[in-house]
This record gives C-alpha cells, structure tokens and sequence, in this order.
C-alpha cells in the first residue's frame, strides 16, 4: 500500500509541475523570441540613424566602433528598403543616398546586440530556474495535501487487516492443532469430509501468512543472503506435505541483496504450487541458470500462464490471491519472475536484478 501512495503521489507532483514547467519554458521561449526581435528593429534603426548623420554632414567620428559604411562601385537603383542581413559579426543594410536614387552600405558590430542577447538569456534562464524551484516546491505541497486523505485512509485499512490477520491465525491454529488429533484416529483416510477440512486449514494458513508478509511490503529490510538456505528450509515444509514428491536441488551458493521473509514466502507459494498441481510421484527441480532461480515441475501445465498473477485469475480450486501477492513481493525486491508451461509441466523463472 505504501508503494501505491508514492506513486500516487508522485504522479500527481509530476503532472502539476511538469504542466507548470512547461508553461514556463514555453513563455520564456516566446518572450526571448520577441525581445530578439525588438533588439533587431533597434539595431537596424541605429544605422539608419547612422546614415542620416552621414547624409546630414554631422560628425560620426564617435561611432567608427561600431559603425562603418562604404559607396559600392556598383549602382543599386531598387533594393527592398527592408533588407537587412548579417556578415562575418556585422550587421548590414543598404541606405538610399538621396531621391534621384543609389545607396550606400552600413555596418555595425553585432557585438552589442550579441552581449545584449546574452544577458536576455541569462535573465530568462535565472528567471525559469527561479520559478521552477518555486513551483517544484508548491507541487510538493500540494501533492502531500491532496493525498493526506489517502494516507489516512490507507493507515485506517493498514490497522484493519493487521487486526483481522492477528484475529485469524487463532482460530486457523487452532484448527490446525484439532486436524493433527484427528489424525491419528484410524478411520481419518476414509472420512474424506476431514480431509477436506485439512485442506482448507492449510489454505487458510498460507493465506494467513501471505497478508502477513503482504502487509510488511513498504518496510522491506534488504540484507546479503544464501538463497539456497531459504531454498532449504521451504522444501523441508514442502517434503512433510507431499512425501510423494521427489525434490531435486542443485546444491550450490548463491548470494543476493534481499528480504529473506519475502523471499521465502514467494518461494513457499511457487513450490508449493509446483506440489499442489504435480502428477502422481512427480519430480520438484530448483536450480539457478544464467543468473536467474528456475523452480521446474512435471505437472499438467498451466492453461493460462500469461494470466496467473492477475489478482482476478484462478485455476481450479486456487484462490488466485497467492501468485499475486509473489508477484508483487517480487516487483518491491525489483525481481522479474516469469513462468513458461506445457503439458509436460510448468517453470518459474525469478531473475536476480
């Protein structure tokens, strides 16, 4: 639940500041784009200006910086009055000389405008970064005030199931512990009606302990463990179920970053399946190959394997509920798990990112 209220969280904090922060960016661009212009129009008007001077007999001498003009030997006689380019960092522009026609050429350093341009970014980038951190910091609020709510909610519902799954296992152990007394009576094999009763015990108890581990998911601790030594200790709850399977583990070290209890209980519930749905005297293989756990049965296959960790999928008298719970203890480990099947049996693939 904790992992969906920071998604939750932080899909909101993005949506918000990313709509804003492209709002911002968006205005910035177009305020440069039109300030640019209005520095060109300034620049071509102080060489007009330039010009004027020139035609008008005025000293210019305090402009040879910036400004420098020349009379082309050829004859302009129609040049559009807009023209305006820019050469080698100059800006240029034909002038009319008078009214019986000819022009003259006037340049000035692009300098100044490109020192101007600078600052202007500077300006906008300071101004962006300002307004994005400020935003950034008012998305946050808002998202931790609009899913204030939800936290509450979700500590409420927290409370409510650590209650219900504390209240459960009285009543499950207890039922546990009348079944082992009922079996030793001799007539248990033939009272099918107890047997089914067993079964539901068991059910009941490893959905017990799924909740249970289910519920520690946002407070995972992460250690350096043996996996085989996890691998060990389930196949040894499993063989005292179902003696009539053979298991065959590769004996071997393998060292990964985990939370044992979780993996432990995604293991219980994968080989515990493998047992559940093997054919008669079938064989268990739990191996690692290319740095992933297989865990292989000889049972009839899965019909659906695309669809078994769907919360809403179940096959036979499964409730569904435990290949969910494996797939979502695997995604908070950031483990990938996959399962291939055929008619010759099912295999689990849990790769070690």
């Amino acid at each position: 639940m904790h992992q969906h209220k920071n998604r939750a969280f932080l899909k909101f904090f993005l949506i918000y500041f990313l709509s804003v922060a492209t709002l911002i960016l968006a205005s910035g661009f177009f305020y440069f784009s039109q300030m640019k212009t209005q520095f060109l129009r300034a620049e071509q008007f102080s060489m007009i200006e330039y010009a004027r001077d020139i035609k008008m007999g005025k000293d210019i001498s305090k402009f040879k910086k910036l400004f420098r003009h020349i009379f082309p030997d050829k004859t302009y006689r129609y040049i559009d009055i807009k023209n305006f380019t820019t050469k080698n960092g100059e800006f240029m522009k034909f002038i009319p000389l008078n009214k019986k026609g000819g022009y003259f050429q006037v340049f000035k350093s692009t300098k100044p405008f490109e020192k101007k341009l600078f600052d202007l970014k500077l300006k906008i980038a300071s101004m962006q970064l300002l307004l994005l951190l400020l935003f950034a910091l008012i998305s946050y609020r808002l998202a931790k005030n609009a899913l204030k709510p939800l936290e509450e909610s979700i500590s409420v519902l927290d409370k409510f199931a650590k209650d219900l799954i504390h209240d459960l296992n009285t009543p499950a152990t207890s039922i546990k512990l009348n079944m082992k007394i009922l079996k030793k009576d001799a007539h248990y094999k033939e009272n099918r009606a107890l047997q089914r009763i067993e079964r539901s015990a068991q059910t009941i108890s490893e959905l017990h302990e799924n909740l249970t581990i289910l519920l520690q998911e946002g407070t995972f601790q992460m250690q350096k463990v043996d996996l085989f030594d996890i691998i060990k200790d389930v196949v040894q709850i499993q063989k005292q179920i179902f003696p009539s399977i053979d298991f065959r583990v590769a004996t071997t070290s393998f060292v990964l970053k985990t939370n044992p209890n979780a993996m432990k209980q995604i293991l219980q519930n994968i080989i515990s399946n493998a047992c559940k749905y093997n054919s008669k005297d079938g064989f268990v293989k739990i191996y690692i190959k290319d740095n992933a756990l297989h865990v292989e049965d000889s049972g009839k296959g899965i019909k659906n394997p695309q669809k078994i960790f769907e919360r809403s999928f179940s096959d036979e008298n499964s409730s569904g509920i435990g290949l969910d719970i494996v797939k979502r203890l695997a995604n908070s480990m950031n483990l990938d798990i996959k399962v291939s099947s055929s008619q010759k049996g099912s295999t689990f693939v849990l790769t070690i990112s």
